[in-house]
């Protein structure tokens, strides 16, 4: 078991735009109080979450980022077939993506999306779905085919279309953990080391579902809801909000489910685990 002194969620958003009221960051320490919004009168930069992580993180924080850190690869032995520069594993797709999109601001990846070998396998809108995108609801990592066998619906990053789509916001996250590369430790694909922080990639829609919230109703609008929920996972009540958003409620709901799952051994190191690790990677919590 790893021992944290601080547990975290990020709330990520891939929108347009500098400051993106998508964002909502959340931290607690041990024990059954409520997490508390971190800068909660301020909309966030995707440069300022960065900061955050490199210089303010305190020593030994558990930090779940919702996003998906990597692209499906494993079904097909590869990110891109049929592209000569596919990356071969996780690291070096962040990196390819942040490199072709270099000059997009506020890390954001619209020039890797329309880039033209890349865009074939994305759905980019009505009538506009590349050559090469997997007919349906598109491809799925490993980990997030095992959440669609536990009854949740995740979606292929390879979709940019819809209110559920997790493509732009998985491939900014991409530029955010290639420039954290070496200040903290991303599971699976890097060791922990001992006493620090970790970052680990969450699915609010399983905290959700572990406080008893009903899958398609996870959106917490009101302190009611979200100190029923909160009571669930034995956690005590939250200080209210000046303003109640999913963002913010997905934040502090999923910052405490993540302190009370973070001792079960088994969540890190779910069956499938290995054949993954550098490519995929895992949501923590899927089992």
């Amino acid at each position: 078991m790893i021992d944290f002194s601080h547990f975290a969620c990020i709330d990520w958003s891939g929108a347009k735009g500098e400051r993106q009221k998508g964002i909502a960051v959340a931290i607690c320490e041990p024990g059954t109080q409520a997490p508390q919004l971190i800068h909660a009168q301020r909309r966030w930069t995707r440069h300022d979450v960065l900061s955050w992580l490199k210089d303010e993180l305190p020593p030994a924080t558990l930090v779940g980022l919702d996003l998906s850190p990597a692209l499906p690869f494993v079904a097909l032995g590869s990110y891109f077939p049929g592209w000569d520069a596919s990356p071969p594993d996780a690291k070096s797709l962040w990196k390819f993506v942040d490199g072709i999109a270099a000059d997009d601001p506020h890390l954001s990846a619209t020039s890797f999306v329309q880039h033209t070998e890349a865009r074939r396998h994305f759905r980019h809108g009505k009538g506009d779905t590349g050559d090469l995108f997997q007919p349906g609801k598109g491809r799925l990592r490993e980990t997030e085919r095992r959440q669609s066998l536990q009854r949740m619906s995740p979606s292929s990053c390879f979709n940019l279309v819809g209110a559920a789509q997790v493509g732009k916001s998985s491939l900014t996250g991409m530029r955010l953990l290639h420039r954290i590369e070496g200040a903290v430790p991303i599971w699976p694909f890097d060791a922990h080391r001992d006493g620090g922080s970790l970052i680990v990639e969450i699915y609010t829609s399983i905290a959700a579902r572990e406080a008893g919230i009903a899958p398609g109703r996870s959106k917490m609008l009101s302190g009611e809801v979200l100190d029923k929920a909160l009571e669930k996972l034995g956690v005590d009540a939250h200080s209210p909000l000046d303003r109640y958003t999913d963002h913010a409620t997905d934040a502090i709901l999923t910052a405490a489910w993540l302190r009370r799952v973070a001792i079960d051994d088994t969540l890190w190191h779910p069956p499938g685990l290995d054949a993954v690790r550098m490519t995929e990677g895992w949501t923590f919590g899927v089992r």
